[in-house]
């Protein structure tokens, strides 16, 4: 079982797709700032004594957000809203849906999925979605916060770059670099002051400034995790015709 990362190869444009899930980089512990941002606990512990493989939000109180690339292919999932997680926290178990369109596709992937509880989850207070096309003019400084379960620092050494995870629940600020009809691409390069995701932060989410309005998902970036967080808007058709029939949309 690997963590999750749909990675695209940058270079000037969107040139490749490889199927490896994204972490926040040059960021800051969130702790209680974001109680509704989760992540998909693993049945079985990696290597590194991490248990999270994944990320996402809460957006009703039984409706979990996060990518179709981080099925495991299993029907039930448990999720934990802990924001240091170790075994034996409390965890929420629900049943796994994907939009089927789901295809890599570089012009708009389905890449989205939700977590439907068995129970409501009380005591969190749901992100909200954003209205239809509202995303599709936002300002050349627009900033967005990245929250995630991921890796929190990426080395390079002899054996080549690693990754390091805690699963612990990191916030970071990007700017906006381009609008494209199926993404939103934030910029999280650390030269010019921005942070952003990395491997596991996945499904997690892209909150508009410093709003609950959840305005686009983690799906990839660059490998080394230091470039662009290229993210899923949901204020699209797509993203709207899939969320509708689980959520009631703004």
């Amino acid at each position: 079982m690997a963590r999750k990362l749909v990675v695209f190869v940058l270079v000037l444009a969107l040139l490749s797709i490889v199927k490896p899930a994204f972490a926040i980089t040059n960021g800051e512990l969130d702790g209680g700032q974001h109680p509704n941002v989760g992540a998909l606990v693993s049945p079985t512990q990696y290597s590194d004594g991490t248990w999270l493989y994944c990320s996402g939000t809460l957006i009703s109180p039984t409706v979990f957000l996060t990518a179709a690339h981080c099925d495991e292919g299993t029907s039930s999932v448990k999720v934990t809203f802990d924001p240091d997680y170790v075994d034996g926290d409390k965890t929420y178990t629900g049943t796994w849906h994907a939009d089927p369109l789901y295809n890599q596709a570089q012009d708009d992937p389905h890449d989205i999925a939700v977590i439907v509880f068995n129970k409501p989850i009380k005591g969190i207070t749901p992100a909200a979605l954003p209205t239809a096309g509202s995303l599709s003019d936002l300002p050349k400084d627009q900033q967005f916060t990245s929250v995630g379960y991921g890796a929190y620092e990426v080395t390079n050494g002899p054996g080549g770059h690693q990754y390091l995870y805690n699963d612990v629940r990191m916030v970071a600020t990007g700017t906006l670099n381009a609008t494209n009809p199926a993404w939103l691409r934030i910029s999280m390069n650390p030269s010019t002051g921005n942070g952003g995701t990395c491997y596991g932060d996945s499904g997690g989410p892209n909150f508009l400034g410093t709003t609950n309005i959840l305005a686009a998902t983690t799906i990839t970036g660059d490998a080394v995790c230091r470039s662009t967080n290229v993210t899923y808007r949901l204020d699209t058709d797509s993203a709207r015709n899939f969320l509708a029939q689980f959520v009631t949309l703004p």
